[in-house]
């Protein structure tokens, strides 16, 4: 338990209350000062905050991973982000004669890297996808020297069974969707949050096929930088259970946890560091709709930037340096006699605007 949790048990309300208005005068103060100066940011998140320093070990430790020379998986994760980028310069409207020079050389070697590295059969879909994808590039791009010398490499190197072959290119979508809009509206608002779990062991096999579904969510350049762990051994949610906030109450009743995991090292820059987060969330809103489908139920669980709790949940969990918890997730059958919040939502004035402001050309 953090030093803060424990003080906000112990202490009496009317201390508590006074406490909390004293630090928000003084934050308040501060922090109108600091923000309009570049400087005392600096200053302050230097020196005085701690608030983003595990951010900015993991996004070194990140950088550091993704321009090693030695790591396969740095190697293969820049292998997607490449050939994705070729991908859409396939699809293309125009499509240019001549694109991805820059970059078609790294690729294949990439590529050649991927394929000689001992786990190469675990990467089997997306070494086939890379395959098809080079394969469409050299027939539809003309000839310069920096092209032909990428497809000497390309068809030097020994390519998946041709079974395992074709077709991974882009496509014209044809059809209309088989999900009516009333009934994906109705799956969304049955969908909430379940805080009473029937004590029911959740099938692993569900899991999955829920995750395959995750898994088709959108991410940038391909990457799908996060992880999912799941804990469902009475001794680990002993441990794990009371780690995220705002599970006071409920945590003995969960029968299932999971970790979502961002990983740093799927970016070359610090422009990309929020990637985890958007592209983790995403996955996991896919995930839960995909639960509610297969008769499971959960509840996204709050992870705040806490140093106490982060550096438990990073020894408990064993995560690297370049890693960090997204959230957890509570997940399992749920109980027909439990009550689940109504949770009224925002109307749409307070969601959208269309065309504000106007905005004029630079």
């Amino acid at each position: 338990m953090s030093l803060m949790l424990f003080v906000e048990r112990k202490m009496p309300p009317v201390v508590l209350t006074w406490l909390r208005r004293a630090f928000s005068t003084k934050q308040r103060i501060v922090l109108r000062r600091v923000a309009g100066s570049g400087w005392l940011r600096t200053l302050y998140y230097g020196f005085f905050s701690r608030a983003f320093r595990r951010e900015q070990q993991a996004v070194a430790a990140g950088l550091a991973l993704y321009h090693s020379t030695v790591d396969p998986n740095s190697t293969r994760t820049l292998l997607r982000r490449n050939i994705h980028r070729i991908e859409k310069g396939l699809l293309m409207r125009p499509r240019r004669e001549r694109f991805a020079l820059s970059y078609i050389g790294e690729t294949v070697d990439c590529y050649r890297e991927c394929r000689m590295a001992g786990c190469a059969a675990d990467w089997a879909k997306d070494l086939a996808w890379a395959h098809d994808i080079l394969e469409s590039y050299f027939e539809v791009v003309a000839d310069e020297g920096l092209v032909e010398r990428a497809q000497a490499v390309f068809l030097s190197v020994d390519h998946p069974a041709e079974e395992g072959r074709g077709g991974r290119v882009p496509y014209s979508r044809r059809g209309s969707c088989p999900v009516s809009f009333d009934s994906f509206a109705a799956l969304a608002k049955r969908r909430r949050s379940v805080r009473w779990f029937l004590q029911t062991e959740v099938p692993h096999v569900l899991i999955d096929r829920a995750l395959e579904i995750a898994a088709e969510s959108p991410t940038a350049c391909n990457r799908q930088p996060f992880f999912y762990r799941f804990f469902d051994e009475p001794e680990s949610l002993r441990i794990l259970r009371p780690l995220p906030l705002g599970t006071a109450g409920f945590s003995h009743n969960i029968p299932m946890l999971c970790a979502v995991i961002g990983d740093l090292s799927a970016y070359y820059g610090e422009r990309d560091r929020h990637g985890i987060y958007i592209d983790s969330s995403l996955s996991i809103m896919s995930f839960m709709y995909a639960l509610e489908t297969l008769g499971l139920s959960s509840c996204p669980l709050n992870w705040p930037d806490i140093e106490t709790l982060e550096r438990r949940a990073e020894n408990l969990l064993e995560l690297k340096r370049h890693e960090r918890v997204i959230m957890f997730i509570a997940i399992g059958y749920p109980d027909p006699q439990g009550l689940v919040a109504y949770s009224q939502k925002k109307d749409l004035h307070s969601l959208r605007s269309f065309n504000q402001p106007k905005l004029a050309a630079d």
